[in-house]
C-alpha cells in the first residue's frame, strides 16, 4: 500500500524564523504531533511534540520567543511517497524516530507519517488476514 494513503496530509510546514508557539498551535490545529521546518523552501528539520518537552518545557524556553530552528530536530529523514508501509516501518525502527517526511527532493513536503499512523495499519493488516483465514478454515 502506498504511503500517502497512511499519511497526515498536508504536512504542518512552518519557516525556522517562527516559534514554537506557532509550532504547536499548528499541530493543535491539525491534530497531529509533528512540524516541517523549512528554510527558504528547503526541509531542514522537524519539530515533534517531544521537542515541545524536552528542549522547551525541560529547557525552560519561552515558547513565544523561541524560533523553531533553535530546537528543531535534525537530520531529517524523508523518503519517497512509492514507499510501501512495511519498508517505512522498517526505516523508522532502523533510525529510532517516530516521524518520517514524506518528499522526493527535500524541498516537495507531500505529507508526513508518525509511527502511531504506521502500527494501526499494520494491526488493521494482520486482523483482516486472521479473519480471512478464520473464514479460510471455517472458525
Amino acid at each position: 500500500m502506498n504511503l500517502l494513503s497512511v499519511a497526515d496530509i498536508p504536512a504542518v510546514q512552518l519557516e525556522t524564523t517562527r516559534t514554537v508557539r506557532d509550532a504547536v498551535d499548528g499541530m493543535m490545529a491539525r491534530k497531529v504531533g509533528v512540524v516541517v521546518v523549512t528554510e527558504q523552501g528547503r526541509i531542514t528539520g522537524i519539530f515533534t511534540e517531544r521537542d515541545v518537552m524536552t528542549k522547551v518545557v525541560g529547557g525552560r524556553l519561552d515558547p513565544d520567543r523561541t524560533t523553531l530552528g533553535q530546537v528543531m530536530s535534525s537530520p531529517v529523514y524523508h523518503v519517497p511517497a512509492t514507499l510501501y508501509v512495511q519498508d517505512a516501518l522498517r526505516n523508522m525502527l532502523d533510525r529510532r524516530v517516530r516521524n518520517l517526511v514524506i518528499s522526493n527532493d527535500g524541498r516537495v513536503v507531500q505529507g508526513t507519517v508518525a509511527l502511531s499512523n504506521l502500527m494501526k495499519f499494520m494491526l488493521e493488516y494482520l486482523e483482516k488476514n486472521l479473519r480471512q483465514m478464520e473464514s479460510y478454515l471455517g472458525r
